[in-house]
């Protein structure tokens, strides 16, 4: 039987969109993240458990999926349908905690593998358990079974027509998030919604969302008002189906089931003539050939036509995440360019030579060493540099207050084993001292032995001039007298390259440090274009026309086979 015939290049377009959402990511807390985390999951939920494996196997069985609210029914519904008890029923909440599949005997491959809701791992009934009571306590785990993963359950039932499946799902609305969660991912790997509610339950928020989304798929929808009162089923079915139209809404097909004793818990089965309306509905969209086209056309449509109007609210997220990521990274540069200009012209004027190193210095040599004139220096350096990396940092965090982006946990943790920023910086600024010592007994080494002054006093001499501004000016004049000009002018250029070298290391450093957080989350301009692409080459591939049907298929099962 054929009812869908698809183009091997529209299925490649789609697994190339699906990669694409899949890679999307949203790890800043914009307002809009929590929702363009779960539109990415819903439209993946819905290409992997639905979209494409209904147009890889568009004649596989039909997918019914039963859900709806806590304490509708769900369970003895199905139960009902299939003819014995597969589901677990009662009144405990919240019931079915492994969603249950059931299909005919001939059917059973399609749903034994991972053909759809390839993330569940599939237990089942031996055979012999399925003639008389479902044994609960047997169940088989195929390929093994992690802590934590989720199951899906197959059971087979000849009562069920071929073609038909029917999932019994977990409470849209249970107090447990992993079985919402669950159960929403099942809605949307179907072929047909079947929402069960109560007259108790109809008007609640949570059923009448998952009609809208329904309606929002265009997808096959069939809506049951469960445990009627025999007294009130004309008024109560009057009210509902009133609800219905002011949706849009009101050409669902609804049907009725009466409160019975069967159905207030326990595992009873309705009686056939409650459920007969219901079954030979889908019986009919089962197995007649054109009601079965028009279900999977429409509700496979209905899910690409979704793609359409929402991937580019999910490419527009994705868009925010890299503006807000821009954002924070302009700050962290600008600030950190801004302090090491003021660093730079602090420098230039000399701010390093003041308190003991301008006092040091004044003494030296009759009552201060070279070493100790060093030692000032470094000091005095290192708490300038730190000064302003501080002040980089507190004006970084400043501005970023007004960042709801900001607000990330990975950008506003602080590695308690990290060094600090004192550590860092007097390091870098020893490093300089080491090799401007280095220079001084290169050059001091070429001078007469007898008459080469200590390399010490030299690099002293040296970094008082490069840091002292116009107060340092006479140790470049005693420089000059001591190892000659042409000698003092090359340490000085050599020098202040140092300098220069240095201050952009630690400052480059500590910038790099700030932004490696927000870098580690990998937000890119790159997955917004590549979306956008995606979703103009699948609209494409939709809009060429479909191949001669039998050389279509044939293609089809050839990369099938491959």
């Amino acid at each position: 039987m054929v009812t869908l015939e698809v183009r091997p290049q529209l299925l490649d377009a789609l697994s190339a969109l699906r990669e694409r959402v899949a890679a999307a990511r949203f790890p800043l807390p914009l307002p809009g993240a929590p929702r363009a985390r779960a539109n990415r999951d819903e439209l993946l939920a819905q290409l992997d458990d639905y979209l494409v494996p209904r147009l890889r196997d568009p004649d596989a069985p039909l997918l019914a999926v039963i859900g709806g609210s806590t304490g509708a029914g769900k369970s003895t519904l199905v139960n009902s349908l299939v003819g014995r008890q597969i589901s677990e029923a009662g009144v405990l909440r919240p019931t079915t905690r492994v969603p249950v599949l059931a299909c005919h005997p001939d059917d059973h491959h399609w749903f034994s593998g991972l053909r759809v809701l390839p993330g569940l791992t599939r237990v089942w009934v031996p055979p012999q358990d399925h003639l008389g009571a479902p044994g609960y306590g047997d169940l088989q785990v195929s390929g093994g079974r992690r802590a934590g993963e989720a199951q899906l359950r197959v059971e087979t039932a000849s009562a069920l027509p071929r073609g038909l499946a029917l999932l019994d799902a977990p409470d849209i609305d249970s107090l447990v998030a992993e079985n919402r969660r669950l159960a929403a991912r099942l809605i949307c790997a179907a072929d047909i919604w079947i929402m069960v509610t109560t007259p108790a339950r109809y008007a609640d928020a949570v059923p009448w969302h998952l009609l809208r989304t329904a309606k929002q798929y265009d997808a096959t929808l069939v809506s049951v008002l469960d445990r009627v009162p025999h007294q009130l089923v004309t008024e109560v079915s009057r009210q509902y189906a009133a609800l219905l139209t002011k949706a849009g809404l009101g050409d669902v097909p609804r049907f009725t089931v009466p409160e019975l004793p069967e159905s207030t818990g326990g595992g009873g089965l309705l009686p056939h003539t409650a459920v007969a309306p219901l079954r030979a509905w889908l019986t009919q969209r089962a197995q007649e050939p054109g009601a079965r086209a028009h279900t999977v056309i429409r509700t496979a449509g209905g899910a690409l036509a979704a793609l359409r109007s929402r991937m580019p609210e999910l490419a527009g997220a994705v868009a925010a995440q890299h503006a807000a990521a821009v954002r924070l990274t302009s700050v962290v540069e600008e600030v950190y360019e801004s302090e090491h200009a003021r660093v730079r012209g602090r420098l230039r004027n000399g701010a390093v030579l003041a308190g003991d190193a301008l006092k040091r210095w004044r003494s030296y040599p009759l009552d201060c060493g070279p070493g100790e004139l060093l030692d000032a220096l470094v000091e005095s350096t290192s708490a300038l540099l730190l000064c302003c990396v501080t002040a980089a940092d507190e004006r970084i965090a400043e501005r970023w207050r007004r960042e709801p982006a900001a607000g990330a946990p990975v950008l506003t943790a602080r590695d308690p084993a990290q060094e600090s920023a004192e550590h860092r910086v007097g390091m870098a600024v020893r490093r300089w001292r080491r090799e401007l010592e280095e220079y001084c007994e290169d050059e001091v080494r070429d001078l007469d032995k007898a008459l080469a002054p200590d390399p010490e006093a030299v690099a002293a001499m040296l970094a008082v001039h490069l840091l002292g501004g116009r107060r340092g000016r006479a140790a470049g004049e005693s420089l000059a007298e001591r190892i000659g000009a042409q000698s003092a002018l090359r340490l000085r250029d050599r020098g202040g390259r140092l300098v220069s070298n240095y201050v952009e290391k630690v400052f480059h450093g500590e910038r790099e440090r700030r932004l490696a957080p927000l870098d580690a989350l990998e937000v890119h301009a790159e997955p917004q274009a590549e979306l956008i692409a995606a979703l103009s080459v699948l609209q494409r591939e939709q809009g060429r026309p479909a191949r001669d049907g039998r050389a279509g298929r044939a293609e089809q099962q050839g990369r099938r086979e491959r």
